[in-house]
């Protein structure tokens, strides 16, 4: 169950647009929803981090279902929870625990990519 100050915080990020290393940013979009068999905690989100030219290179969403690798359908996932590994992939499932472990997660793949901008350079 998603801790009262955790959920008061991730919403509070909605709209927010922060600013990273290399003309990379950050933008998050949540918001309350009524809880469904796709969307069970009842948070619609998207936290995408984007290049200095406005493409998303990772995020975290909840706005489509997606397949699992090497499986023709949906294998019986009801929930709409994944993430983006680069901007052209249709997604991987995302195990949504709660709104801290999301913010969480979503930092750490920023923190992870930026690194390796660094390293790349």
């Amino acid at each position: 169950m998603t801790d009262e100050r955790d959920l008061e915080t991730l919403l509070d990020l909605d709209g927010f647009i922060i600013e990273q290393v290399h003309g990379c940013w950050v933008k998050f979009e949540v918001r309350l929803t009524p809880k469904t068999i796709t969307v069970p905690h009842g948070i619609r989100y998207s936290l995408t981090l984007h290049n200095q030219h406005g493409e998303r290179i990772m995020g975290f969403d909840n706005a489509h279902a997606v397949k699992i690798k090497n499986k023709s359908k949906y294998q019986g996932r009801k929930t709409y929870d994944h993430r983006h590994r680069h901007s052209k992939d249709e997604g991987i499932p995302y195990d949504f625990v709660d709104a801290h472990q999301l913010i969480k997660d979503f930092w750490l793949e920023v923190d992870k990519i930026l690194s390796k901008l660094e390293e790349d350079q």
